[in-house]
């Protein structure tokens, strides 16, 4: 009992989105329906993205990066390349999975040239590149893979609407970076190199997961209705590669995402709830996903809320936002902080401070515009 405890109280997430389905299931008795509406789609997308990207951890897929951020010496050139190496991988492998693969470079580099004072502000900046990066693409983060989903949209329609705000974000990112360093912006920085070569007997496995990342991509975008045969593909494959692989995957992610599902169509089952909120939300879509965000994080924020949404664009603009509030505003926050304190246990105080500062620098930047932009609907 008491590991089980420990371990609801190290995944906060996961607790609250249990109680959540619990209380929900009580108010709206489960039926048939609530099967028929949990999105099985994107539960299997994610369980695929999950599986190739603990692949690619494993096997350093992103080693040639790591390689040529350890020769860069002066702390602009060297800042601007891990921020916008999250802003542009987070595109692609979502942005948990960029800030896991930058986040410990960081402090490994800065660490090794003594230039630890800098580790808080630019992994702050970090954390707003894989926030503002991911928007872009319909499976840069959670919430971006369900809505778009539940879009009847093309893959560059989706972009194109996103691709203002994300513009915008990666220029201010830069002048940040250039406040940063704006007393010697050629300050030199003497890193570790990093020059060992991948082994040999990876590289099956390597070719192997990134076939398979390519099949996903290809199964989020073309919205095949074959998207089942392409988990068992996966996951056959994945057992073949590295069986042990499958029992690293952060299956807590998916249960988490299942539980809130649960929530949200039992609360939209439920007539009387479902018209409040319906009533609240609709036209105040971007205000409500920033504010929700921060008590159940922006993926849960977005489930919930999607089944009262009449404005798409507000609704994932909000969650795309909210991250820069508070930490519970995205779970990639969350991860940021815990990479960091595991490093530097004494300095939780301290990093919140700083990514408090440095994204409410940013998000009171970038929240009007974001809300100007919600009135240009998406279909």
């Amino acid at each position: 009992m008491k590991k089980v405890l420990l371990f609801l109280k190290k995944e906060l997430m996961l607790t609250l989105s249990v109680l959540a389905a619990v209380i929900a299931l009580i108010i709206t008795p489960p039926s048939a329906r609530l099967l028929q509406d949990i999105d099985w789609r994107t539960l299997g997308t994610l369980l695929m993205m999950l599986c190739v990207l603990e692949g690619f951890k494993r096997e350093n897929v992103l080693k040639p990066v790591i390689r040529l951020a350890s020769r860069l010496k002066h702390m602009t050139t060297l800042s601007l390349f891990l921020v916008f190496g999250v802003f542009f991988t987070s595109m692609f492998v979502t942005n948990d999975v960029s800030l896991i693969i930058f986040v410990p470079l960081t402090i490994l580099l800065f660490r090794s040239g003594h230039k630890e004072h800098y580790i808080l502000p630019v992994v702050s900046m970090e954390n707003i590149a894989a926030i503002r990066g991911s928007m872009l693409m319909p499976f840069g983060s959670p919430q971006n893979l369900f809505l778009y989903g539940r879009a009847d949209v093309t893959a560059w329609h989706f972009m194109a609407h996103m691709l203002p705000l994300s513009a915008f974000s990666a220029l201010l990112l830069v002048v940040f970076i250039f406040f940063l360093y704006r007393k010697n912006p050629k300050e030199e920085i003497a890193a570790e190199n990093e020059d060992a070569p991948w082994p040999e007997s990876g590289k099956a496995r390597r070719i192997g997961y990134l076939l398979l990342f390519a099949v996903i991509i290809a199964v989020i975008v073309t919205r095949t209705s074959l998207w089942p045969f392409a988990v068992i593909l996966v996951l056959a494959v994945i057992a073949v590669l590295d069986r042990r692989l499958l029992f690293q995957v952060d299956y807590v992610l998916i249960v988490t995402f299942f539980c809130f599902f649960v929530f949200s169509s039992s609360i939209a089952g439920n007539s009387h709830i479902a018209a409040m909120l319906k009533k609240a939300v609709a036209g105040n879509e971007y205000w409500w996903a920033i504010g929700l965000s921060q008590i159940i994080s922006n993926v849960p924020a977005t489930i919930v809320l999607y089944p009262f949404t009449e404005n798409f664009a507000g609704l994932i603009y909000g969650a795309d936002t909210a991250g820069l509030c508070s930490l519970i505003g995205s779970l990639a926050s969350v991860i940021n902080y815990r990479i960091y304190v595991r490093e530097y246990p004494q300095n939780g105080g301290k990093f919140i401070r700083v990514f408090t500062l440095v994204s409410w620098a940013f998000f009171l930047i970038v929240v009007i515009p974001g809300f100007l932009l919600s009135r240009w609907r998406f279909f």
